[in-house]
């Protein structure tokens, strides 16, 4: 038997979409305001879903204080109130969101308690992302 389980962590973050493949102009074009020279920030909504065998004895998929210490560790802790065009997750991609969804599925590929389904990442009300390997 094989469940569900859907955790959401929220952090704050800024970023610049720029690509050094385009000049000023195209990267105006292309990214429009986004493309600011001083950034733009988000409240960003990340929501992980995991997978496994309902435990016999705790009734869960996973231990959800082990999801969370990874989460705090791997993604809240280096993500949370930082630049992400300074990061070396996107020393090579430009920092969009979609960009930052597979980095965040990538890292909870190393999370061992359950088997990882997917990532999604809310942007803004309007814009979320989603990811799956």
């Amino acid at each position: 038997m094989k469940a569900y389980l859907g955790r959401r962590y929220r952090f704050a973050a800024s970023h610049r979409l720029h690509s050094d493949a385009y000049d000023e102009a195209r990267n105006r074009d292309v990214y429009g305001k986004c493309n600011n020279p001083h950034g733009h920030g988000h409240n960003y909504t990340v929501e992980v879903v995991v997978s496994g065998p309902v435990d016999a004895k705790t009734g869960m998929v996973c231990d959800l204080a082990e999801l969370d210490a990874f989460a705090r560790k791997n993604i809240l802790q280096a993500f949370d109130h930082m630049n992400l065009n300074t990061l070396e997750n996107f020393a090579h991609h430009v920092p969009t969101t979609e960009n930052l969804c597979i980095e965040v599925y990538n890292i909870f590929k190393g999370f061992r308690g359950a088997r990882l389904e997917r990532v999604r990442v809310e942007e803004t009300n309007n814009n979320s992302f989603e990811y799956a390997g």
